[in-house]
């Protein structure tokens, strides 16, 4: 099969051509039709993230169709599609685990990261670990959702019942959690970068009541802000921007450093708060969400082999929506 694998932190990922891997009792052999490109996995590639193994095949928005299942394989049938997320397996045992914070566990290893992903042509997962694709959604339409869509959705949990929402950083996270807070009713305010024109019409187009530059203020008292941006500077704006009992949620996994701020934009029982990977119940949730709301992504696609330029376009804020790879002709398909 072909996969693009990095090698080492800042390097360019290599085209490579490897053995299809062999499922073990409890995983499914997977043939990728389409894998997101997540800015985790920029995070990954840049060196921003270092425990992960190396050689490593990224990408963790992965969807397929089962091409054969280990022996103790159940959930699963060969021809069925599926979807692997980040979270890739836990210890189920541990406190985290048995307190419905499986996201937390200390043993927990991430898809792209410790475990081989999707920017290949065949992938292995465990059963326990994937979600059935929602009828409907195109491969390339559904990658997107298994984590921008789902760290979206934790976020927006997280954020409490705001009714006034601020979103800083409106890429493939934000353009589908928009149309979630919307379905709930909140109103929603997308922060971007100044001259980030069309992710300010992007926003607009899916119901933002406004849309402008991050650097100015809130153009009314928010109740909570989401923060998709990783950019540190940006959580003493938005707690200025949010009321007293307000909540800012830093939805990433990697952030900028934090700079001082004074105590008084912090008082009034403001709180901030981080988004730590998801759990398998987040993305049961989500994805029976998603159809009823209904979701719908906006991609830009490439072809294997140009995972290079997808992350490249990424990096520079030059993807609308979300960027992913796709594998072969199937990828408008819609189960």
């Amino acid at each position: 099969m072909r996969a693009m694998m990095l090698h080492a932190p800042r390097e360019a990922l290599r085209l490579s051509e490897l053995p299809v891997p062999t499922p073990g009792p409890d995983q499914v052999l997977i043939r990728v039709h389409a894998c997101g490109v997540c800015r985790t996995d920029l995070h990954v590639v840049d060196g921003d993230l270092v425990e992960g193994k190396r050689p490593i095949i990224p990408g963790h928005e992965i969807v397929g169709t089962v091409a054969t299942t280990g022996k103790a394989v159940e959930r699963f049938a060969k021809g069925e599609r599926v979807g692997v997320p980040w979270l890739g397996s836990t210890c189920g045992i541990c406190h985290y685990c048995r307190s419905g914070r499986e996201n937390l566990c200390d043993k927990a290893r991430f898809t792209g990261y410790h475990l081989d992903g999707g920017y290949a042509e065949y992938t292995v997962a465990d059963q326990h670990y994937c979600f059935p694709i929602p009828p409907g959604y195109g491969d390339a339409e559904a990658a997107p959702l298994l984590c921008a869509g789902l760290i979206g959705y934790r976020s927006l949990i997280a954020a409490g019942d705001a009714r006034r929402l601020g979103i800083y950083g409106f890429g493939a996270a934000a353009h589908i959690i928009a149309q979630v807070a919307r379905h709930q009713g909140r109103e929603v305010f997308a922060f971007t970068r100044r001259d980030d024109h069309a992710a300010q019409a992007l926003a607009r187009k899916l119901g933002a009541v406004w849309a402008g530059d991050s650097a100015e203020p809130a153009p009314q008292q928010l109740d909570a802000a989401i923060l998709f941006a990783p950019v540190g500077s940006l959580v003493p704006t938005a707690l200025k921007a949010v009321a007293k009992g307000g909540v800012v949620v830093c939805a990433g996994i990697h952030m900028s450093d934090i700079p001082s701020f004074a105590y008084r934009d912090l008082w009034g029982e403001r709180v901030i708060r981080s988004v730590a990977n998801l759990t398998r119940r987040d993305g049961e949730e989500f994805l029976r969400l998603c159809p009823r709301v209904p979701v719908q992504t906006e991609v830009q696609g490439f072809p294997l082999e140009r995972a290079n330029e997808a992350l490249a376009r990424l990096r520079e804020g030059k993807i609308s929506g979300a960027a992913v790879l796709i594998m072969d002709a199937q990828e408008g398909r819609a189960a």
